[in-house]
């Protein structure tokens, strides 16, 4: 199905796509990419034999045979244009996807609005521990692996679905993980009505010999669950999930007692810290007792996961600081990353860089992002990172920070709309025994890097 056959993918150093290209260079196929600039994600694909072109024109298209593309593109770009009028078969990535989730008789696929890509690679982590070998394809480096996806020998796939376009619609899993349904991606749903009915619909693409496993804890899954057929199980810290979490000793790694349908299982502490992790964690249980694993061979694969790429991680110190990295772009989950480091770090002050990410998000949940953006004890803000959107009037980082900072009150916020000047204004800040955070789904993590680069250089001079 995909040995020798030319593929080429447009916006190949997404996250989501650079996956699909490892798995498609894996499965014997020719493949090529292009994308807007030059990146370490780029560079690794290069280096792995997958040829990258960078900018957009007609002529990347030649001798390709399928073209993809991602959410991210939109319907007028140039070499999609090209490929329909050429006749060469277009698909969305999700489709492409199915195409390899149908090559996989027991494929897994995990949805949500939250928590997709450290639920996805607990997972993997635990088929891995159980010997099972799965084909992965998530939205994040998987540190265990250091990439984001591979290919394994095993018949199980995991792979992360994409809600955003509605596209998770096309995948037809054996089993499906919805982790959360919260209000985002309003730029394409309607409303919260809409976002909700689009998981439902979801539930019903499962295999009818497969599964669903879905978070009780969560009010929009409890929402969706009249309209939910089929085998699930439910998880979460609630007394009504049939997988029941319960906090034994609290604290940044808490210890989680498992009960399964009353009957004790064990318990479990895992090696990253946060609650929502644990959360997380119960979701790859319940995946693989339906899979029919024991707790015991469970607990195996979780004890060995290192977490993701950009999920709280750690980019090194400097002047006795630590600094961190998050993928966190909406208010849930910037309070559980925030909320998780001052578990971790009690003493410290946290000086959180936050850059918002696309205008529509920013403008659909603005108010909600004030009040969580109050939790850091100095915070900066940057300029709305816009993916693919246009501005929206009344939409900037400038209105934003000024909506904030009448909410901070006499806490330090400051705002610049340049990466380097945000880096500046951090460093001027710095004390020891502090600790820097950025957060965001754009490029914000550079200001962290820069700082651990440039604070380096002085230290060495």
């Amino acid at each position: 199905m995909f040995k020798d056959r030319t593929f080429h993918l447009i916006g190949v150093g997404g996250v989501g796509m650079s996956g699909l290209a490892r798995l498609l260079r894996a499965l014997g196929a020719r493949v090529s990419g292009c994308d807007l600039r030059r990146t370490s994600t780029t560079e690794a694909l290069v280096r792995e034999g997958i040829e990258v072109f960078y900018g957009h024109h007609p002529s990347h298209l030649e001798g390709c045979e399928v073209v993809v593309y991602s959410s991210a593109i939109p319907p007028h770009h140039p070499e999609l244009e090209a490929a329909r009028r050429l006749g060469i078969p277009v698909l969305p990535r999700a489709e492409m996807l199915a195409e390899i989730m149908a090559s996989h008789p027991k494929s897994i696929a995990v949805a949500g609005s939250h928590g997709k890509t450290t639920t996805a690679s607990m997972i993997a982590a635990v088929l891995s521990g159980a010997g099972l070998d799965p084909t992965v394809a998530v939205g994040g480096r998987v540190n265990n692996l250091g990439v984001n996806a591979c290919l394994g020998k095993g018949e199980y796939l995991v792979a992360e679905t994409d809600e955003s376009d509605g596209s998770f619609l096309m995948l037809r899993p054996y089993i499906a993980v919805i982790t959360n349904i919260d209000r985002e991606h309003l730029d394409f749903y309607a409303d919260f009505e809409a976002i909700k009915r689009a998981f439902l619909r979801f539930t019903h693409r499962v295999s009818p010999e497969g599964a669903l496993v879905l978070c009780a804890d969560d009010s929009g899954v409890r929402e969706i669950l009249p309209g939910v057929s089929g085998r699930f199980l439910t998880y979460g810290f609630t007394s009504e999930a049939e997988l029941r979490g319960e906090v034994i000793s609290r604290g940044a790694f808490p210890r989680v007692r498992v009960n399964f349908r009353g009957r004790l299982l064990g318990d479990f502490r895992l090696p990253v810290p946060g609650l929502h992790n644990a959360e997380n964690a119960l979701a790859a249980i319940g995946v693989g007792l339906l899979l029919g694993l024991t707790f015991e061979d469970i607990l195996k694969g979780l004890s060995i996961f290192r977490g993701v790429g950009r999920r709280l991680e750690f980019k090194g110190e400097v002047y006795q600081v630590p600094v961190f990295d998050d993928y966190a772009h909406h208010p849930r989950e910037l309070r559980a990353t925030l909320r998780t480091l001052r578990e971790l770090f009690p003493e410290r002050r946290i000086l959180a860089v936050f850059q918002p990410h696309r205008y529509t998000r920013t403008r659909a949940l603005w108010r909600e992002f004030v009040q969580v953006l109050c939790e850091p004890d100095i915070l900066f803000l940057t300029e709305i990172y816009p993916a693919s959107e246009r501005p929206l009037p009344g939409v900037t980082g400038e209105s934003f920070y000024r909506a904030v900072k009448r909410i901070r009150g006499a806490r330090p916020t400051l705002y610049a709309a340049d990466l380097e000047a945000v880096r500046a204004q951090v460093e001027f800040f710095l004390s020891p025994g502090d600790l820097v955070v950025t957060l965001g789904a754009g490029d914000v993590y550079r200001v962290g890097e820069d700082l651990l680069r440039e604070t380096r250089m002085v230290q060495v001079a």
